[in-house]
């Protein structure tokens, strides 16, 4: 028999044992589920849902029958006074059978329900001084009128004591707690009072399992010693020792069985992180757009050291790699007063990219044929002072001094630049998940530079970008980006702003559709063979905006479409760029993976109309 033969027969066979099994065990589970059906009429569905609810699980066997008969009125009884209903009749018949399940029909006239007299809410203790028990006051719903709904009131009842607990009222206790019911007029009172007692405070805060310095760590502590207890702060201290990235596991423990003259003392156990992490990034583009490459892969690897010394220094090294586009980037950081909120960044670079595109004119077709891009070689060393304000604001100071050199014009350049920046940011998330459903992003900085301070031209560089994302009833998702940016220079100097330095359009970040940095405003100019040449050397400019729609599928899948539009521009050159497109995306559990496609609507002097696919990787904030 042939090989071919034999796995057919075995398929079959696998197949036939598959619906055997299957059959089998519908079998079995209608013969223990299939005892008794049950139909109830008379009541609406939420009513009838709350009914099935209470009395339970159908019975697998003839023993759990008659119980569940027995009981059954009871239970209908206890789920039509749970929501208000107390002047309910309920009729049982039972239609009993020697083969198949018995029948119980449930007729219910639920009969008027039991409105709420008055809510009579009463404090006691220092909870009369808090402010967050008089905006939990403000925020209940429950009021006169309202049709009485137990489940409601055991609600409150939770609530209360949960934020008790939480700012730090461990003696706090219902010293009045009832519904009474009048069912002559069918009203209902509630009557809750609660009596605090005194409000605890924080005591010591102890870390273990860390090798930083003491103060490193307990610079980290978000409220002072003897300060009014409440967990909103216990979860500022977790946030911010994970925010830090020493540590691979935190627990904050309050610890309540050590009491000592009102203050709670509180244990922090830290487990830190590997010395070392690499961390793989992974993208690519794919289209017929008009820079040297169809297919353009990118791959990033990240590695980490979260901790060098006692002192909490910290290293990050990141190696990029695209074709012909190798970049090495290193940053140093040392805590300073503040491990998050201030910091002292050390960093050295290495970078090799390309931009805009080079095309020489074709006589015998009459066109510009591409020829490749503006290549350009970067190093660069900074210094970046980086520190918090009260409203969390980001704010920074730099000096970096970098130096390019790039063959533009058939003339070689390598012009070098000190330059001096100021720079601030805010980013405000709804959640902290890795795709948050609402947040905003803004990004300012300005840049100078200037002969006297050692640089090649005296220059302004000017940026701003922002991001919006707001969901709409759970599944609509929208997200708006802005990015803008200007150098201020005269006119004679343009040619000695490195390529890194001035603005270019096209990419998965910029306009979709469209290759990376091949947008821009071009120069044409006579070769050294002489003949024409044009080349796409970036603007002074940058107008970048995008809308995007996003619809989830399930909680982990979505549908996006967007439209992008702008470009790079001088003040006489400006053709703005539109392109449109849509995608997939993935909320992986390492953050979302979008695989979108996007359509150039234009067709300039420099690139077709184009499309391109862009697979990428990380978190909108």
């Amino acid at each position: 028999m042939s090989l071919t033969n034999l796995l057919t027969n075995y398929l079959k066979i696998n197949l036939f044992i598959l619906i055997a099994i299957t059959v089998l065990c519908c079998k079995t589970v209608v013969a223990a589920d299939d005892w008794l059906t049950i139909k109830i009429t008379g009541v609406k569905s939420s009513v009838e849902d709350n009914i099935r609810a209470h009395i339970g699980t159908p019975p697998a066997n003839d023993v759990q029958r008659r119980a569940f008969l027995f009981t059954v009125e009871d239970y209908t009884t206890e789920a039509l006074e749970s929501i208000g209903y107390y002047h309910s009749k309920i009729e049982l018949n039972v239609i009993e059978k020697d083969k198949g399940p018995w029948q119980l029909n449930i007729n219910v006239d639920a009969g008027e329900p039991v409105t709420l007299q008055w809510i009579d809410i009463n404090f006691d203790g220092d909870m009369l001084e808090d402010e967050a028990f008089r905006r939990w006051l403000d925020g209940l719903t429950i009021k006169p009128g309202d049709v009485l709904h137990h489940g409601k009131y055991e609600n409150i009842k939770s609530q209360l004591v949960t934020l008790a607990l939480a700012r730090g009222y461990f003696d706090g206790q219902f010293t009045r707690s009832e519904i009474k019911i009048n069912r002559d007029n069918n009203s209902a009172q509630i009557n809750l009072h609660f009596s605090s007692g005194k409000r605890y405070h924080f005591g010591e805060v102890n870390f273990t399992g860390h090798t930083l310095n003491s103060n490193i760590v307990e610079e980290l502590i978000p409220f002072e010693t003897n300060t009014p207890y409440a967990t909103n702060q216990l979860s500022s201290l977790n946030r911010n020792l994970l925010d830090t990235g020493y540590f691979s596991n935190i627990k904050v423990l309050p610890e309540t069985e050590n009491i000592n003259n009102g203050a709670v003392p509180i244990k922090v156990e830290l487990s830190p992180r590997p010395n070392h992490s690499i961390e793989v990034g992974a993208g690519i583009d794919i289209g017929n757009g008009s820079a040297d490459n169809s297919i353009d892969p990118k791959l990033r690897i990240t590695w980490r050291t979260p901790q060098v010394n006692r002192f909490g220094h910290k290293q990050e090294s990141t190696a990029e790699w695209s074709p012909d586009r190798p970049k090495l980037l290193t940053t140093y950081t040392i805590p300073l007063s503040h491990p998050l909120d201030d910091q002292l960044k050390l960093r050295v670079g290495i970078l090799r990219d390309k931009y805009g595109l080079t095309q020489d004119y074709s006589v015998d077709d009459r066109k510009f044929k591409n020829t490749g891009q503006l290549e350009s070689e970067k190093y660069q060393l900074g210094v970046i002072r980086q520190f918090r304000t009260a409203s969390n604001w980001l704010m920074g100071y730099s000096l970096e001094a970098m130096r390019e050199t790039y063959y533009q014009e058939n003339t070689n350049y390598s012009p070098s630049f000190i330059l001096l920046g100021f720079g601030v940011s805010k980013t405000q998330r709804g959640d902290n998940s890795l795709d948050p459903k609402s947040g905003i992003r803004q990004t300012y900085s300005i840049e100078y530079a200037d002969p006297f301070l050692g640089s090649e031209i005296r220059l302004t560089r000017l940026q701003a970008k922002l991001k919006w994302i707001d969901t709409f009833f759970d599944k609509h998702r929208f997200v708006a980006r802005l990015d803008m940016g200007a150098n201020l220079a005269a006119a004679e100097n343009i040619p000695n702003i490195a390529p890194s330095l001035r603005y270019f359009a096209g990419g998965d970040q910029s306009v979709r559709g469209y290759s990376y940095q091949e947008l821009g405003p071009y120069t044409d100019y006579i070769n050294n063979e002489g003949g024409l040449s044009r080349e796409v050397i970036g603007g002074r400019y940058l107008v970048v905006g995008s809308l995007e729609y996003q619809y989830y599928l399930t909680p982990t899948w979505r549908l996006g479409t967007f439209v992008d539009a702008g470009n790079a521009f001088d003040t006489d050159q400006f053709e703005p760029i539109i392109s449109v497109g849509g995608g997939v995306h993935w909320i992986s559990p390492i953050g979302p993976i979008r695989l979108d496609l996007g359509f150039g609507l234009k067709e300039t002097e420099t690139v077709d109309r184009s499309f391109r696919f862009h697979l990428t990787m990380g978190t909108d904030l």
